[in-house]
C-alpha cells in the first residue's frame, strides 16, 4: 500500500490564475464580452428560430445547422458567464464540481460540434452521390439518430473522463488557465494518471475517425459535381459553407492544441489566452454568420 502524501488533500477549490495579468484591462475586456456574448447568442438564436419557423426549412441539413447553432448556445453558457464574473471579481475561484461541470460542458459541446459536421457530411454525401434515394435515406427517423448520435456520444466520452478524474487525490489547486481543461487536473493529481490518458487518447482516435469519415465523404462529393454543372452548383450552394464551418472550426482546435503543447510562459499573456479561448470566440460566432447568408440565399431563391 502506498504511504499518504505530505501534500495531498481534499482539494475543494481552484484558483484560475490565467487573468491575473489581464487585471488592469478587466473592465475593457468585460465591456468586450458583455457586447460579444449576447451578439452570440442573438446570431444562434435567429437561426434556430428561422429553421424552426419556416416550414421550407424542415429539411436535414436545416436541422443539423439548427443543431450546430444550439451546441453553440450550449458550449459558451459553459464558459462567458463565469469568465465575465471573474473579470469583476478580485479572486479567480472555482469550486471542484464547478470544475467538472465547465470541462463536462465546453469539451462535450466541441465532441458536438465535430459529430455534427460529420452527420452533415453523410447528408451531403447522400443528397449529391445518391439523389433518387435521399428522401428514403434521410427519413424522420433517420435524423432523430443523427441528433441523438451528436449529442449522446460526446456526452458518454466525457460523463467516462469525469467520472475517472472525479476518483483522482489531487495535491495543488493552481490552474494557470483562464478556464478548466482536464489536462490542468491531471497534472495536479498526486498518483499515475495513465488510466485517463488512454481513455482520452481512445476518444481522440474515435473524433479522429470522423474526420475520416468527413474527408472520405468529400472526396466522393468532388468526384461526383466535377460530372455535371449542375452538380458543382450544387456543392457550391449547399457544400461550401460546410467546408467552412468545418475549417472554422478545425482552426480553432489548432490552436487550442498549439496553446496546450507549446503555450508556454514565454509568450505574451493576451497571445496565450487567445489561442486558450479561440475555440470558444470564433466558431460560435462564424457558424450562425455563414450559415445566415446561406438561408439568405436560399429565401432569395425561393
Amino acid at each position: 500500500m502506498q504511504p499518504p502524501l505530505e501534500n495531498e488533500s481534499i482539494v475543494l477549490v481552484f484558483t484560475l490564475s490565467g487573468l491575473n495579468e489581464m487585471m488592469g484591462k478587466r473592465f475593457v475586456f468585460f465591456s468586450l464580452t458583455a457586447l460579444y456574448y449576447p451578439l452570440i447568442v442573438l446570431c444562434n438564436v435567429i437561426i434556430i428560430y428561422t429553421v424552426i419557423s419556416h416550414r421550407k426549412l424542415h429539411e436535414p441539413m436545416y436541422v443539423f445547422i439548427c443543431n450546430l447553432c444550439i451546441n453553440g448556445l450550449f458550449g459558451t453558457a459553459g464558459f462567458y458567464p463565469k469568465f465575465m464574473y471573474d473579470l469583476l471579481s478580485q479572486y479567480h475561484l472555482i469550486s471542484y464540481a464547478g470544475c467538472l461541470v465547465q470541462i463536462f460542458v465546453i469539451y462535450s459541446s466541441v465532441l458536438c460540434d465535430i459529430s455534427t459536421l460529420t452527420v452533415m457530411a453523410y447528408d451531403r454525401y447522400v443528397a449529391i452521390c445518391r439523389p433518387l434515394e435521399y428522401h428514403s435515406v434521410m427519413t424522420n427517423q433517420r435524423i432523430l439518430e443523427c441528433i441523438l448520435f451528436c449529442w449522446l456520444s460526446p456526452f458518454f466520452c466525457m460523463c467516462v473522463l469525469i467520472v475517472l478524474t472525479s476518483r483522482l487525490t489531487l495535491c495543488g489547486s493552481s490552474i494557470e488557465k483562464l478556464y478548466v481543461k482536464t489536462g490542468q487536473l491531471l497534472k495536479l493529481s498526486c498518483f499515475s494518471t495513465t488510466v485517463n490518458n488512454v481513455i482520452g487518447y481512445v476518444i481522440i482516435i474515435i473524433y479522429f475517425g470522423h474526420a475520416v469519415l468527413i474527408f472520405c465523404s468529400y472526396i466522393h462529393l468532388i468526384g461526383q459535381c466535377r460530372k455535371s454543372t449542375e452538380g458543382r452548383s450544387k456543392f457550391i450552394q449547399t457544400c461550401v459553407p460546410h467546408l467552412l464551418a468545418l475549417l472554422n472550426v478545425s482552426v480553432a482546435l489548432l490552436f487550442d492544441v498549439l496553446y496546450t503543447r507549446y503555450g508556454s510562459r514565454i509568450m505574451p499573456q493576451d497571445l496565450r489566452n487567445f489561442m486558450a479561448l479561440e475555440f470558444l470566440l470564433v466558431p460560435p460566432m462564424l457558424n450562425p454568420l455563414i450559415y445566415g447568408l446561406n438561408l439568405t440565399k436560399c429565401f432569395g431563391r425561393k
